[in-house]
């Protein structure tokens, strides 16, 4: 055989598969250890020092609760508070809010509501009173209302009003028999809204309790009586 067929029956060494050679360890990459900043690293700390400070604030601010009064039926303007119309309930209690403490309750009884206390509602020192809604020199006038006499404002105590005398239904000529020309401007009398009922049902009447003077209270009564009296509320401040 020649050297040229031997050759060509002898497998080429490049061309023989690589058996049994096994891959090397993989060397990770290197990474750059990071430079811890002590700044940085104090301001964190401060951080949830601080977040701990104000849950723990915060929490003890939700758990402190205060014994107040509270109001468990209706009571109107200037009626006398009892045991039976107070109560008390423990609330988280924000420092704005002024509520009569339950120590308080039993110098509540007695007192007269100054307005109207509503079931539910905390009860504020200056919700009632110890003077009379009807002041010495003056009379207290019931006032019966229709639903057409009575104003879309509502009617609450201590409201300035004015009693204003009219004609009586049927009555022509001078007003009421008064004497006074009927050009001539009506008669008043000033008075304060000391309390005022609801509606009554079917037929809508409300009637006014107005403190006047003791010299203008029989007037008005008798003017109430004729059915010749209007009420006019003041502007607020009486301007």
């Amino acid at each position: 055989m020649s050297k040229t067929s031997e050759q060509a029956g002898v497998p080429s060494v490049s061309t023989v598969p690589l058996q049994g050679q096994v891959a090397g360890p993989v060397v990770p990459p290197r990474v750059a250890a990071r430079r811890r900043r002590p700044g940085v690293i104090a301001l964190s700390l401060a951080l949830i020092a601080a977040g701990g400070a104000g849950v723990a604030v915060l929490m003890l601010q939700v758990g402190h609760r205060t014994q107040v009064v509270t109001v468990v039926r209706d009571v109107p303007v200037g009626q006398v508070l009892t045991q039976r119309d107070l109560g008390t309930a423990s609330l988280a209690l924000d420092p704005a809010v002024k509520a009569v403490r339950a120590e308080d309750l039993d110098a509540m009884v007695g007192q007269r509501a100054a307005v109207g206390l509503k079931p539910g509602s905390l009860l504020a020192p200056s919700q009632v009173t110890r003077e009379s809604l009807v002041k010495a020199g003056e009379q207290l006038v019931p006032i019966g209302l229709k639903p057409e006499q009575v104003p879309a404002t509502a009617l609450v105590a201590g409201q300035r009003v004015q009693l204003v005398h009219v004609d009586a239904p049927g009555a022509t000529g001078t007003s009421a028999g008064s004497g006074a020309a009927p050009d001539a401007p009506p008669k008043t009398i000033t008075g304060r809204v000391v309390k005022a009922s609801a509606a009554a049902p079917g037929t809508g009447m409300v009637v006014v309790d107005v403190a006047t003077s003791t010299a203008e209270g029989p007037t008005a009564a008798a003017w109430v009586a004729a059915g010749a009296l209007r009420l006019v509320l003041d502007a607020p401040g009486g301007s």
